[in-house]
Formats: structure tokens, C-alpha cells, sequence
């Protein structure tokens, strides 16, 4: 493996002060934050829908956003390592995994909103906490299964490297296994702050019965412009949100994306064009360069090489402390049992609350699952069919990802909800019917997950393959048979899990969609779930997230898992 060193910048003054300022911005917002979290809870909110409040709602949301992605990556990469490296709870996580993906953010709403602010009946804080849960229910998942993927792509070369230098637990999470699924992380990370975007208008404003909760925010802002059909705080709104997404993207995405090249693993060094002037810049940081140590770095693979080509076997290991396997598996069997005694109360209440139901409301239940169901394979067989060329053509040129980062970016982290008013407008008038045209309006917000996992799929390819193409004068359909089909399997399989998880999850707001005052539903699980909540028909809300887990269950089994095992065992690097 050839690195190119990178040329390192003198330190500036103004590069450290850019990091103090930046610092103090996000200390002023959390602590403003904070100071609404200890704020009264009031029984209606009331939102502000001059343009002069945009910037303080904005502020609002960002944060909430992060604070929930911060609380979905622990998640992810705790649950995305104990799937990887348990096999028994493989067959448990995954499965599990794919259920909870696929339940609406509705499905989590009334126990979050309900529990938490029963724990702080007299502030913001229960429902402030709500929010962010919420907000991170549409971004953990893709997060944990682009991470397990990661690990389970890792070359065998690599972790042969890792037993010859005897590597513990963390070294090989710190040099192996982060900067493997790197590329995959930072291209999902944007796909969850786009699903956390998507769901903004739900997460922040929501209906529970007859309790109407609202949170002062970007998407409280939108949902009460939509309520009212005030166009210029509707278009406010949306300037306002682009702004937002477009800052994200330069001062946050564009670094992470430059600065994992780092640990794509390849022969050849590639020509990569792209760079960022926010990560030179504070490169130049002494505060940074001092403050941030090599804390993740790719393993010097070209070090293990000779070791393992000549046959050298790992040195025998040192003494170590007494195994402390019994410690562990007790404390294991007490969770266990805590778990199994958990679930066995959840399960007699639920089980209670579902008697509730008469046997008509199952019949249109499971009626509704069929049409909804095939309204989401429908979904993500249409955005499969241009997001995964495009994602190729996109992910192999360090130019165009470049160019089009951005508004890819903003295209799909952009609310669909909020324009859903309007694209149902236009099928009206085209003749289609909701029914048929809420597949539309689940692909505006699924086929993204598709188009980021190929883009980052193709963007790993190493170059000395890319190289050995041309050498040998690969035409374009050996190209694509050869060279990007097995590359992209991998990051598309997990691409179509998560889109398929974000229909069944969208689908609360494309069969049931708001008009001014006005609402248009077509007959479906994701209706029932949303009329089901904003009515507080818990039974009939617990009835629906049952169906719709039995149905993700079955398709994990015969679908999702024969094409994880293609990927891995095929497919793999």
C-alpha cells in the first residue's frame, strides 16, 4: 500500500480561533437549549410564525437533531459489534434489528411521550427527551446495519494481521474494524441525519389522544405554516432548512468524507480530487493537532504483510490476569433473566391491550399490511432502478461526488412530508389516486438509503483495480459485471434493508396526508397506525405495530438474510 504523505499546514492563530468560536457557538446553544428543558411545561405552545423566529427554531432542531445522532452511533456501534462478533446473537440482533427499523416513529410515540413525561411532569425536559428518542428512532438503524456489514466485510488478511500482533479487543476496534467501516458510516451518517430531517414535523409536533404536544423548532415551525397555509412562512420555512442542511454539509460532512479516505485500504494510492477547505483549515489548529490524538487509524497492513507471507505464526501470548469468563457469564444470566422478566410483563400487558380489539378491526389490519406491503416493494424496486446507476456513476469519480455531494445531501435530507400537499396535487391532477400515488411519496424519502450506500460502495473500490479495468480494456458491461456489481452488493444489500425499513416507516405519512385542514388517507397499515394515534386508539396502535413486525420478520427470513449471506460469502473483499 503507497500513502502519499499529506503536506501538513504551519499552524495558524486564526485556525484556533475559528475552534474557540466554534466551541463557544455550541456551548451558547446548549446551554440555551438546557434553559428550555427547565422551562415550565405549558399546556399549548404556541408557534411564532415570523421569519425572526426562524433562526432560534433552527438552532433548536439542529440540536436535537445531533443529540439524537451522537445517542444513534453509541447505539449502532454497540449493537452492530455484538451481531458481528456473537453468532447466537446474530440470529437474535439482526432479526430484531430489521423489526424495529421498519416500526413508526408512531409506534414509539406514546410509550417515549407518555413515560418520559410522566418522569418530568413539571418541565420541558420529558418532552425535549421524547424528541430526541424519537428523532433517533429514524437514524440508529441504518447506522447499526451499515456497521455490522462493515465487520462482516472486514479481508481475512487484515484480522490475520491483527492475531500476529496480538492485538486486544480495542486495538482491533480502534485500528481495524472503525477505519473498515468508515466510508459506510459517513456516507450513512448522512442518510440518518436525513431520515431525522424527515421525521422533524412528527418528532416535534404531535397529536396523543386529545393532547396536542408541540416543541419549538423548524419542524413545529412547518407543520403549523402547513396547518395554517401561510405561504410565506411555508417558503421561510424551507429557505430556512436548505440553509441548515447546506451549512451541515460544508462544515461537517464534506471534512468526514475527505478525511476517510485515509482508511480506504488499496495497492495504488487513488487520485482523489476532492478536498475540503473547513478540514484544511482547521488542520492549522495547534488546539486541535493537540487536543485530538490519533484516536483511530488504519492498520499499517503493508507492516503485516511480509510477516504473513512468510510464514511467521503469532508469538505466544503473555500471561494474562485469570479469565474472568465466569464474572461475565453471570453477570450475562442476570441480564438475561432481568430481560426475559421484562419482556414476559411487557408481553401480558400487551397481550391484555390486544384483547381489546374486536375481530373486524384485525380483518382490516391485515388487509391493510398486503396493500401496504406492496406498495413498499414497489417503492424499492423504483428507486433501485436510478439510484444504483447513478449511485455507481456518482461514487467513482472523486470529481462528480464533489460537485454533487451537496445536493444530493440537501435533496435527501430535505422534509418530504412537507411537500407532500403539493405532489399529491399533481397526481390528482395526472388522475392517480393516493393509494397509488403514496408509492410515490415513499420512494421521496426511501430510495436515498439505496443511492448513499451504493455511492459509498463504489467510492471504495480500489484504485489498482479501477486500474487493472483499463489495463485490460474492460467495455462498460464488463465493467459493470465485473468490477462495480460485486463492489456495491455489499453496501446495496444494506442499502435495500434500511429503504425497505424506511417505506414501512414512511408509510404513516404517505397513506395519510395532511391538506391544510384537510386529510387524505388511502387504505393501508401506515393509515390505520396514524389514525390509530391521533384518535388514541393505543389497542388498535399496538395491533398495527405487531402486524407490520410479523411482516418485516418473515421477510428478513426469506429475503434480507439469503441476501446478507450472497453478500458475504460472494461478494466479500
Amino acid at each position: 500500500m503507497i500513502i502519499k504523505p499529506a503536506v501538513r499546514q504551519p499552524p495558524s492563530v486564526l485556525a484556533d480561533l475559528s475552534v474557540v468560536t466554534l466551541l463557544a457557538a455550541v456551548l451558547y446553544g446548549v446551554v440555551r437549549i438546557a434553559r428550555h428543558w427547565h422551562e415550565p411545561i405549558q399546556p399549548v405552545v404556541e408557534i411564532d410564525l415570523s421569519l425572526w423566529a426562524l433562526p432560534g427554531y433552527a438552532l433548536l432542531s439542529l440540536l436535537r437533531s445531533f443529540a439524537a445522532y451522537l445517542l444513534s452511533m453509541l447505539f449502532a456501534l454497540g449493537y452492530g459489534y455484538a451481531a458481528a462478533h456473537d453468532r447466537r446473537a446474530e440470529r437474535v440482533l439482526m432479526p430484531l434489528l430489521d423489526i424495529l427499523q421498519s416500526i413508526p416513529v408512531l409506534g414509539f410515540l406514546p410509550g417515549a411521550v407518555l413515560v418520559l413525561v410522566t418522569l418530568f411532569p413539571r418541565s420541558n425536559t420529558g418532552l425535549e427527551l421524547a424528541s430526541i428518542l424519537l428523532i433517533a428512532t429514524s437514524q440508529c438503524w441504518n447506522l447499526a446495519f451499515s456497521f455490522y456489514s462493515s465487520l462482516r466485510r472486514i479481508p481475512p488478511e487484515l484480522r490475520e494481521a491483527a492475531d500476529v500482533y496480538q492485538f486486544s479487543w480495542w486495538q482491533r476496534f480502534r485500528q481495524v474494524e472503525l477505519p473498515a467501516s468508515a466510508v459506510g458510516l459517513a456516507w450513512n451518517s448522512m442518510m440518518s441525519m436525513a431520515g431525522g430531517w424527515f421525521f422533524l414535523t412528527v418528532c416535534e409536533a404531535f397529536t396523543l389522544g386529545t393532547h396536542d404536544f408541540r416543541l419549538p423548532g423548524l419542524g413545529a415551525y412547518m407543520s403549523e405554516a402547513l396547518r395554517h397555509s401561510n405561504g410565506p412562512a411555508i417558503a421561510g420555512g424551507i429557505f430556512a432548512m436548505m440553509l441548515v442542511i447546506l451549512v451541515v454539509d460544508v462544515c461537517l460532512w464534506r471534512p468526514v468524507l475527505v478525511w476517510c479516505r485515509k482508511f480506504r485500504i488499496e495497492e495504488t494510492a487513488a487520485l482523489e480530487l476532492q478536498g475540503s477547505v473547513v478540514l484544511d483549515w482547521l488542520s492549522r489548529s495547534w488546539l486541535l493537532q493537540l487536543a485530538l490524538p490519533s484516536m483511530v487509524h488504519p492498520i499499517k497492513e503493508w507492516l503485516a504483510k511480509p510477516l504473513l507471507a512468510a510464514g511467521k505464526t503469532p508469538p505466544p501470548r503473555r500471561a494474562e490476569s485469570p479469565d474472568p469468563s465466569r464474572a461475565r457469564q453471570a453477570l450475562g444470566l442476570l441480564a438475561g433473566a432481568l430481560a426475559i422478566g421484562g419482556l414476559a410483563w411487557s408481553a401480558g400487558r400487551l397481550l391484555r391491550l390486544l384483547l381489546e380489539l374486536p375481530p373486524a378491526d384485525w380483518a382490516h389490519l391485515l388487509v391493510g399490511a398486503v396493500l401496504t406491503c406492496a406498495r413498499v416493494g414497489a417503492a424499492v424496486a423504483l428507486g433501485s432502478l436510478w439510484a444504483v446507476p447513478v449511485g455507481i456513476w456518482i461514487g467513482r469519480s472523486a470529481q462528480l461526488r464533489s460537485r454533487l455531494q451537496p445536493l444530493v445531501q440537501i435533496a435527501a435530507s430535505f422534509p418530504a412530508p412537507m411537500i407532500y400537499p403539493l405532489v399529491l396535487l399533481a397526481l390528482h391532477r395526472m388522475g392517480w389516486t393516493l393509494g397509488v400515488g403514496s408509492v410515490i411519496l415513499m420512494m421521496l424519502g426511501t430510495q436515498w438509503y439505496i443511492l448513499f450506500n451504493v455511492i459509498a460502495g463504489a467510492s471504495a473500490v480500489p484504485e489498482d483495480l479501477r486500474q487493472a479495468a483499463d489495463a485490460y480494456q474492460f467495455t462498460s458491461r464488463q465493467r459493470w459485471r465485473i468490477l462495480w456489481w460485486p463492489a456495491v452488493f455489499p453496501y446495496l444489500v444494506t442499502g435495500w434493508v434500511t429503504a425497505a425499513g424506511g417505506a414501512w416507516n414512511a408509510s404513516i405519512v404517505a397513506e395519510y396526508v395532511v391538506q391544510g385542514r384537510d386529510v387524505v388517507t388511502a387504505w393501508g397499515l401506515g393509515s390505520l397506525i396514524s389514525v390509530a394515534a391521533s384518535s388514541g386508539r393505543y389497542a388498535l396502535l399496538a395491533a398495527g405495530v405487531l402486524v407490520m413486525s410479523g411482516i418485516v420478520l418473515v421477510v428478513n427470513r426469506l429475503c434480507w438474510k439469503p441476501l446478507y449471506h450472497l453478500a458475504q460469502t460472494r461478494y466479500a473483499g
